[in-house]
């Protein structure tokens, strides 16, 4: 990053000279990349010149791995040149989940692609390892005048824009067959357990794998977990969660009507409704609606969350509310900064918007794009504005949280008193609480973290590092084929490696330890057979 900013610096001065040249319109300011390790100060490049940005520019987009997304992003582009007919884009564009699109921008900025889309919940991340190009003044400006208040806030921190909003559909809600849940349930999760077990057909929602889907019954309690970054956007200072607390135990004996009902299932696929045993309701975001109506046919619906009851009180069902962004990767060249910048607010423009939603059904962050009639009638996205007045926006969220936050979903299951769903929530705040004392020697650790021993990604296996700088596990384990696991640093997810972004997968049943070779910021894993 260092040797990137020693020649944006330079870089600058060049453009300054095309920005001398000629009239006409200004395109949005650029800015020199972050710095996730130092104190070097931020460089904003002079507008360039309209006609200084002509060219040809090879670059590599990351969109979405859904299908037709990276067909229709490649028609977007040369729409683009269509309109900018100086610019020529050679653009390479590979389909790509949000999820790991943010891990492999991490693990690798250099390698990375040039504009990428990530959920919002990994921009701090981002930031942090100096993966985005903050947005000059011109064009924050301009999103914050085309899109909603909710997805400006998402691509923002501090009082910094960092990304493009592409989306504000990225919550949950309810998608359910109509012909065995009866309409007048619909507001009752008791009722509608009651539905599915008497149909003999399953309830999916991923309870004991996720915590962005079980925080909902916390919601629902007026329990909250905020949490507070330092004003550089590198590092989280506090957290202000009240989840081990009276209404904390009420969400938990409301979990448990759902965890112990033989209709449970902890998954959020919409694939569940074509399952041997069908789903007649998963509760999943608008990229499940196509499975859904084509498993479901006419007799597919949805709607806003249920209510449960916990001694006489009723309670809604919360959830998260959130947004696809666009990132743009730091440049050495100010100019393709510029045309990056400039092809970033069109692929995420009113236009552009509309037409992957008619193509893939996301709802808009663009306020235009909200109004369009169809966005309005769709059933999908009708119902996550129902919920929305029962949403929490999401902020930046320690990456560990995810991984504490599921364990009190199965201590619900299996517990069996009061007591017990106290020390479950006890133990919560004990390990969001012990984020904040790690030493220096366990935030630089690596540990690895997986399906080995059954563990279900709950349980940090420690390694050492050895003399020779690579990191090695203290024990060897029994391992299955097909068993998953990451090697990650800090018990977070800012740093994790496993193979090209995704989780190393055992292929030959044995006993083995897990080893961790280092080049700069690529982590390569592999198994050591035990001697």
């Amino acid at each position: 990053m260092k040797k990137i900013l020693a020649l944006l610096l330079s870089a600058v001065m060049v453009i300054g000279l095309f920005a001398g040249c000629g009239g006409g319109s200004t395109t949005t300011p650029t800015t020199a990349p972050a710095q996730s390790g130092g104190d070097a100060p931020e460089t904003t490049a002079p507008a360039a010149a309209a006609d200084s940005l002509d060219g040809t520019y090879d670059i590599t987009v990351w969109v979405s791995e859904m299908d037709g997304v990276k067909e229709l992003t490649q028609q977007q582009i040369q729409d683009f040149m269509a309109e900018n007919p100086g610019i020529v884009i050679n653009a390479t564009v590979e389909g790509i989940t949000e999820a790991e699109s943010a891990t492999q921008m991490i693990t690798s900025v250099e390698d990375g692609a040039d504009l990428y889309c990530f959920a919002q919940d990994q921009l701090a991340r981002l930031v942090q390892a100096g993966a985005l190009t903050k947005l000059g003044t011109k064009a924050s400006a301009e999103v914050t005048e085309l899109n909603d208040t909710g997805a400006v806030a998402a691509a923002t921190v501090g009082t910094d824009l960092w990304c493009y909003p592409m989306t504000s559909d990225n919550g949950y809600f309810m998608i359910y067959d109509s012909s065995v849940i009866a309409p007048e349930h619909l507001d009752s999760l008791e009722d509608i357990i009651a539905d599915c077990e008497a149909a003999g057909r399953g309830f999916s929602m991923e309870l004991e794998t996720s915590a962005w889907y079980n925080a909902a019954f916390f919601f629902a309690t007026g329990c909250h977990s905020n949490w507070t970054m330092s004003a550089d956007g590198k590092n989280f200072e506090s957290v202000d969660d009240d989840f081990n607390s009276d209404k904390g135990v009420i969400a938990l004996k409301g979990m448990q009507k759902l965890l112990r009902s033989p209709a449970y299932k902890s998954s959020s696929s919409a694939d569940d409704f074509s399952a041997a045993i069908p789903a007649a309701v998963v509760i999943v975001g608008t990229w499940g609606t196509s499975a859904a109506k084509a498993a479901l046919g006419d007799n597919y619906a949805c709607t806003d969350l249920p209510s449960f009851t916990v001694d006489g009180t009723s309670y809604h069902l919360g959830s998260y509310s959130g947004n696809k962004l666009m990132g743009v990767k730091p440049q050495t060249d100010p100019v393709k900064t510029a045309v990056l910048q400039k092809l970033a607010l069109y692929l995420t423009s009113e236009k552009c918007q509309l037409e992957r939603f008619n193509l893939v059904g996301w709802g808009p962050s663009n306020v235009a794009a909200q109004q369009n009639e169809a966005v309005v009638s769709d059933p999908a996205l009708a119902a996550l504005a129902a919920q929305s007045a029962y949403a929490t926006p999401q902020g930046q969220i320690h990456g560990s949280w995810w991984d504490i936050a599921k364990v009190y979903a199965t201590a619900a299951k299996e517990a069996t008193s009061d007591d017990d769903l106290k020390a479950a929530l006890q133990t919560y705040e004990n390990s969001i609480q012990g984020l904040f004392s790690m030493s220096a020697e366990e935030r630089e650790a690596f540990t690895v973290i997986g399906s080995i021993n059954g563990d279900g990604w709950t349980v940090d296996l420690p390694m050492t590092k050895q003399e020779d700088g690579t990191w090695l596990t203290d024990e060897a384990y029994a391992m299955d084929a097909g068993v998953e696991f990451k090697v990650r640093q800090g018990k977070a997810w800012d740093v994790s490696y496993g193979v090209d972004g995704n989780n190393f997968v055992v292929e030959t049943a044995g006993t083995y330890k897990v080893k961790l070779t280092l080049n700069g910021e690529v982590g390569t894993v592999e198994l050591v057979p035990a001697e």
